[in-house]
């Protein structure tokens, strides 16, 4: 900005201009292997709405947009899907009909199980009535029998590998149980109890074939992974990756146990680095790492907001190098783990709100697709920088304001070197004006049912543009960034 300019901004606001921050990116700077670990896989609600249309829907519009390959949810072995029973004798009866119905929908679409190992069969359970408050009422008992619970999983693996075939099966992850460490598992003591059950199961798994991926222990906030590996180690157990979940917002003393400020925004990876170094310490230090559940804040509705593209952009930068895959919960507002959602935008996990209403992190997530499989080293807190396989440079960029903070726009001047000067480039974003659904959702009067033409509306309206063709000032490139803005700038070779 000239100083005359500065100046009258000062005279006529009583505030200083706002200082530009400037970033260099080398497009020869040192290179690392960048995969596209945060889009891999996803997670969605229980098995069951699996055979749904809206389900299926919203998994083949994120298939579209990310090119995701797993997918895991909840309550494969719960009672709706019919597949364990009992005869007048007791002996143990077997129904894989629906199971086979919801992985077929999934295979044909691309996308393969993540199986999470859950919930328990009635029948099955030590205490048919210990029952989750979930709105589908899981029972989250240990089993009655621990050799009726080895034939169930040694049926359920050999009928996957009957009817898929060994080579598809062993591509999957299967993982057992879902955060054992709280509510989801009520045996006594948790922690020794999980550890008996996941023995059972590895084994049962292993025994049918020992192509089949076990792992866990799929604990809430980044819990017993040390204990579990050294368990497992002393028991002689197979495990083939560690699983573990941790959200933007759970408390720091949960996830470390400790009284530290830590920002929200970098507790998700700060706790990926806890683990990693906990498998490394192992006698595993190669396991792969699934981190199976986690999301942005949820409050005042922010995964409804342009707030889930930087703050989903930080982790990847944050994270990269640390996890093996990070499962963003969820692709879908198909969900009900409080009973039907009973209107579109209330702060709901998924990518799509009720009805197939593309959020504004559906073009988010659209928007870091387009990233390169090359990082190139930059420190720069705001930015990724990557090269494609085409030779373009490609940069996200964004201006991060946590839902509970306040923030300004900001202006950012990428300065580039070892590009042409004059060079075209590409400019993609969402902000309130790109792919702001919530804005589009109030001017059709915030329908509580939206009809199909109202959601073709939404969808239609918030559809991002084509990218915006500039071209380099020399070899400046000078961006204005609102709060929560994230912006892809494509620079081809």
């Amino acid at each position: 900005m000239r100083p005359y300019l500065a100046a009258a901004l000062l005279l006529a606001t009583g505030l200083p201009a706002r200082p530009q921050e400037e970033i260099k990116i080398d497009a020869q700077a040192q290179t690392s292997p960048f995969p596209h670990f945060w889009e891999q896989m996803f997670g969605s609600g229980r098995a069951i709405l699996a055979l749904r249309e809206s389900y299926r829907n919203d998994l083949r519009a994120v298939k579209e947009v990310t090119g995701f390959r797993y997918v895991r949810f909840h309550a494969i072995l719960h009672d709706e899907i019919g597949v364990y029973d009992e005869d007048e004798h007791g002996n143990p009866v077997y129904n894989f009909a629906y199971v086979d119905q919801i992985y077929d929908g999934l295979l044909r679409n691309g996308v393969r199980p993540v199986v999470e190992i859950s919930f328990m069969p009635k029948k099955l359970a030590f205490n048919p009535d210990a029952l989750h408050p979930f709105w589908y009422k899981q029972n989250v008992s240990p089993p009655k029998s621990w050799e009726k619970w080895d034939g169930l999983m040694t049926a359920f693996a050999h009928h996957l590998v009957e009817r898929y075939g060994m080579d598809e099966v062993a591509q999957w992850y299967f993982e057992v149980w879902n955060e054992p460490n709280i509510d989801f598992w009520n045996g006594i003591p948790r922690e020794k109890s999980y550890f008996e059950l996941y023995d059972h199961t590895a084994r049962a798994l292993k025994n049918v074939n020992a192509r089949l991926r076990v792992g866990g222990p799929a604990t809430a906030a980044a819990a017993w992974v040390d204990q579990f590996l050294k368990h497992a180690n002393k028991q002689h157990v197979p495990v083939d990756f560690v699983s573990s979940h941790g959200y933007a917002d759970d408390t720091v003393e949960d996830l470390f146990g400790t009284d530290e400020n830590i920002p929200m925004d970098d507790r998700v990876c700060r706790a990926i680095g806890k683990v990693r170094a906990q498998i490394q310490a192992s006698a595993m230090p190669k396991l792969p790492l699934l981190w199976t559940e986690w999301n942005v804040p949820g409050m005042k509705e922010a995964r409804d907001t342009s707030y889930v593209g930087p703050a989903l952009a930080n982790t990847i930068r944050e994270c990269d190098g640390l996890v093996d895959q990070m499962s963003f919960w969820t692709f879908s507002d198909v969900f009900e783990e409080g009973g039907p959602i009973p209107r579109p935008f209330e702060g709901h996990f998924g990518l799509r709100a009720e009805g197939g209403i593309n959020k504004p992190s559906f073009y988010d997530f659209g928007l870091l697709h387009k990233l390169g499989g090359q990082r190139l080293a930059n420190s720069d807190k705001n930015v990724i920088v990557t090269r494609r396989n085409d030779g373009a440079l490609v940069i996200a960029l964004w201006n991060l304001v946590d839902p509970d903070r306040t923030g300004a726009s900001k202006k950012f001047r990428l300065i580039f070197d070892g590009v042409r000067p004059g060079a075209n480039l590409a400019i993609s974003r969402v902000d309130n004006e790109h792919g702001n659904t919530l804005a589009v959702y109030k001017r059709v009067g915030s329908p509580r049912y939206p009809t199909e033409d109202q959601i073709r509306r939404m969808n239609e309206e918030t559809m991002l543009p084509p990218p915006e063709q500039l071209h380099l000032s020399g070899n400046r490139l000078d961006l204005d960034l609102e709060p929560n803005a994230l912006v892809l700038v494509e620079v081809p070779r």
